[in-house]
């Protein structure tokens, strides 16, 4: 009573992603923010050791205080980063102080053996291995959204490991990797999913080969700079456009690959059959579509095709 629809909101938002999972589990809740360097610090900590301690029915949630304020500011947190260990809906144990892997397993192992904690070799185990590789594939990929590569490919790393036949997880470790400019080692992530039968043919695996493949047009800062003055002095030389679009991009100017590929669009939608707009579809799957740069690109794009 009195709180205000914002506030309901985040409430029944802080119920689903941590009360109702604590019911049953220990979950490790992370409060941190984007510019707080001790947070970034701890994260990778924090992901692998729940990663490790998934089937002992350990889940880690991460709540944004600057996202969340309403959240943060009912748990009383001072200062970032502030990590609780929940269990049925109530702080167990503060584990903000658990700075290194072994103090944080040593704390982790003396909760889980005082409740009454579900694990995975429980009943349905299954069902919950796979809602927590669910749960970490999505955290990844916020972390891949958020422009830390080598940390989401450190997160996706770990869930290939717990679900060695999920596509999505091996398909964020390229794309990942890929980001992250260790071209060698997305391409052994990628020769490995396709020499494995229940991964060669998953269309996230077909995306990510893609992201890879437009890393792969990486040219020189003299040779972009070429194509530019190209592209720029000959609209009608959709060749030249498109070639710089995928420079533009392999060089981390996703701006100007993007801006390149609509302008064709609208010039020409049909050049090519279609090319520039596959070309666009190509780098919004090599990013990810749920990353904010490339939903507001699609906004754009449908603004162009549709109206």
């Amino acid at each position: 009573m009195g709180l205000s629809i914002d506030e309901q909101k985040a409430v029944e938002k802080f119920k689903q992603d941590v009360v109702e999972p604590s019911m049953s589990k220990l979950v490790i809740l992370d409060f941190y923010a984007d510019w707080c360097g001790p947070c970034k610090a701890i994260a990778p900590l924090l992901e692998k050791v729940a990663a490790e301690y998934a089937d002992k029915g350990v889940v880690l949630v991460k709540v944004d205080v600057d996202q969340e304020k309403f959240i943060a500011a009912q748990f009383q947190v001072q200062s970032i980063p502030t990590i609780y260990a929940m269990f049925q809906g109530q702080p167990v144990a503060d584990l903000t102080n658990a700075r290194s892997e072994s103090q944080l397993k040593q704390t982790l192992d003396q909760i889980l053996s005082q409740l009454p904690i579900q694990s995975g070799e429980a009943g349905g185990a299954e069902a919950q291995m796979a809602q927590q590789v669910e749960q970490y594939i999505a955290m990844g990929e916020q972390i891949l959204a958020e422009g830390d590569a080598a940390r989401a490919a450190g997160v996706f790393a770990q869930v290939t490991e717990m679900a060695p036949d999920n596509a999505a997880a091996h398909a964020g470790l390229i794309r990942a990797l890929t980001q992250a400019e260790q071209v060698e080692e997305a391409k052994g992530v990628l020769a490995a999913a396709e020499a494995n039968p229940a991964l060669a043919s998953d269309p996230q695996i077909e995306n990510a080969k893609a992201a890879l493949e437009l890393a792969g047009n990486k040219v020189d800062d003299g040779e972009l700079a070429a194509l530019r003055e190209k592209a720029q002095a000959n609209h009608a030389d959709m060749d030249v456009r498109l070639a710089y679009a995928e420079a533009a991009f392999a060089a981390g100017d996703r701006d100007a690959a993007a801006d390149e590929l609509l302008a064709m669009i609208e010039a020409d939608r049909e050049w090519n059959e279609g090319a520039a707009r596959t070309k666009l579809l190509d780098i919004f799957n090599a990013i990810g579509l749920e990353d904010p740069w490339v939903v507001a690109t699609r906004r754009r794009l449908s603004k162009l095709l549709f109206g």
